[in-house]
């Protein structure tokens, strides 16, 4: 199990306990992206899928695989890239023998009867779609579909008392994508819910944080991660 590491946001100065993601290399061994020490993480203002992964070398079986770069979603609504030790990235150190990581483990909050959820990684914006609608069935939203054609309602993923954005863009989800996903919620009396590949604007957290519209960032293993209170009640009480 990797250790919690402290990781203080450069926007809002507020001090997380981080634990970096584990992959399974292909011999069956975890990989874990070796963070930089006392490195400073960086805002993501336009994501690039080219600094969106990092080469990480097995320490069991030597192989050099790419896996996504450690990222953080922090409460004030930036999204935080860390630092990875590229030199310890590169270095073949055997690790410890522990038993193989399922790459579909989750450590999401626990809620009964609700199995672990199986994310989907994501490399396509496509992906960014069907991992938002695996996610929201995930928390009980039955029958969610992708809708065949976007249209300017921004809407995404539909379902049974729930519409969602999936903004799978290099800049962060404005206000005018919250506010009109809310109308859209509003208009067919259902839950709101956004998904965001580079983070919120920080107009758009405070709007959604008013009308109480969820909101998750995706990271690269496809893993939704709650950003304000309304996202949190999301997942603790589901659909």
């Amino acid at each position: 199990m990797t250790e919690n590491v402290p990781v203080r946001c450069p926007v809002c100065r507020r001090e997380h306990a981080y634990a970096p993601p584990t992959y399974p290399c292909p011999c069956g061994a975890p990989v874990t992206p070796p963070l930089l020490h006392d490195g400073v993480p960086v805002r993501i203002q336009h994501r690039t899928w080219a600094d969106s992964w990092v080469a990480v070398r097995c320490g069991t079986c030597g192989r050099r695989e790419e896996w996504p770069h450690p990222e953080l979603g922090c409460g004030c609504g930036a999204l935080l890239r860390l630092p990875v030790d590229g030199a310890a990235a590169d270095a073949a150190v055997p690790q410890p023998s522990v038993p193989p990581v399922d790459a579909t483990d989750c450590p999401q909050p626990a809620v009964p009867n609700r199995p672990a959820f199986r994310p989907v990684t994501i490399r396509t914006a496509r992906d960014a779609v069907l991992a938002a609608g695996q996610y929201l069935r995930w928390l009980g939203f039955a029958e969610v579909r992708a809708v065949e054609t976007r249209t300017a309602s921004g809407v995404d993923l539909r379902g049974p008392g729930v519409v969602a954005q999936v903004d799978p863009t290099t800049s962060p989800t404005t206000l005018r994508g919250i506010e009109t996903l809310w109308l859209n919620g509003l208009h067919e009396s259902a839950v709101a819910v956004c998904f965001s590949l580079a983070g919120f604007a920080r107009d758009a957290r405070s709007r959604a944080d008013e009308l109480g519209l969820p909101l998750f960032v995706l990271d690269l293993t496809g893993t939704p991660q709650p950003v304000n209170d309304a996202a949190d009640q999301l997942i603790r009480t589901g659909a």
